[in-house]
């Protein structure tokens, strides 16, 4: 039975990624050897780390002085990592779910954090607008998109502050003004590539402003100057992304993928809010994820919510039941789109 995939993360890739990739692992750009097992020291491999690169700039337009960075970790890592690199007195963090939480939590570590808004007391199922950023913080973080919560900034907030963001769950799903930001970063395994590589862009001036020595692994310069190569870099997971980023540009760029996302989500709240056995968790339309559609049973039809279910599965639909914290869930989560209308990524579910 064709399986449709709604987990929010590793998601789904399009087949034009996982083929590419599955030839690469049995011969890597005709060198005869797997991807899986070449130096990444290679001139082959350079080329795919340089391409990867170049393709992030041009599909979210980065301006000149910034750097594209592939790191490990995870987007847990660039948690400290970004205070660790930026933060000199104070940092101003939004608080809209478990990840912007987390962040709060090891910015504290470095330096005073102003967390200058939260919908906590809500479960996380609004986006905060009233609420200033104060003049003297360093930057202004935020979670563009909420995988648990089904919440998403879909916009760069206009002020002094210089932003960061943690885009793991919705980067190319729109366009970006880079150049308000100083740091921007995800992980790729929501809407890029298997787990194990982190995308960064981050402004090159940005950076050696903090007094404290800086781990030389936790140190984005080191990174910057060494093309993310001081270390071995997580070379499978790097090509995959590669082939992604080829396909994003082959269906049009970002700008495209944005209609594609716009139309899907907006047919699945259509059917939601229209429905009696339904409804969604997040009510005002300014704040609901494109990229994560969350529901629940309506109370009359709660106790159906196990036979709801068992009965997606008999349908060949997985992950649908969302995080143990949210169920049910529909989850668009990556943006990496198969090329006729099967269910297989956030423009071609349902």
């Amino acid at each position: 039975m064709k399986k449709h995939n709604f987990y929010a993360g590793p998601s789904i890739l399009s087949q034009y990624t996982i083929k590419n990739t599955a030839d690469a692992i049995l011969d890597f750009a005709g060198t005869g050897l797997s991807v899986l097992e070449v130096s990444h020291r290679s001139k082959e491999f350079q080329a795919v780390m340089d391409e990867a690169m170049a393709l992030v700039k041009e599909l979210l337009d980065v301006p000149q002085g910034y750097s594209v960075l592939f790191l490990g970790g995870g987007a847990s890592m660039q948690f400290c990592m970004v205070p660790f690199n930026l933060l000199r007195k104070k940092a101003a963090y939004l608080e809209t779910g478990t990840w912007a939480t987390n962040a709060i939590k090891e910015a504290r570590l470095f330096g005073e954090v102003d967390v200058v808004a939260s919908s906590k007391d809500a479960n996380f199922t609004f986006i905060p607008k009233d609420y200033t950023v104060p003049a003297d913080a360093d930057y202004f973080h935020f979670t563009t998109n909420n995988t648990i919560y089904g919440t998403e900034m879909r916009f760069d907030p206009d002020m002094n502050t210089r932003l960061v963001a943690d885009m793991s769950s919705d980067i190319f799903s729109r366009p970006v003004d880079v150049s308000k930001y100083d740091l921007i970063y995800a992980g790729a395994q929501k809407n890029l590539a298997p787990a194990g590589v982190t995308i960064v862009i981050v402004r090159d001036e940005a950076l050696g402003h903090v007094d404290r020595p800086i781990p030389t692994m936790l140190d984005y310069r080191t990174h910057v100057k060494k093309g993310s190569m001081f270390n071995t870099p997580p070379v499978l997971p790097i090509y995959s992304a590669l082939q992604t980023l080829r396909y994003y540009k082959e269906l049009g760029g970002v700008k495209e993928l944005e209609k594609m996302d716009l139309a899907k989500a907006a047919r699945l709240y259509d059917a939601i809010d229209s429905s009696r056995m339904f409804e969604g968790t997040v009510t005002d339309p300014a704040d609901r994820s494109i990229m994560n559609v969350c529901f629940v049973m309506t109370p009359e039809y709660k106790e159906l919510e196990k036979d709801f279910i068992d009965f997606t599965a008999t349908k060949g639909i997985v992950g649908i039941k969302g995080h143990r914290s949210r169920v049910p869930r529909i989850a668009l989560q990556c943006t990496a789109y198969g090329k006729r209308g099967s269910a297989r990524r956030s423009h071609e579910r349902i």
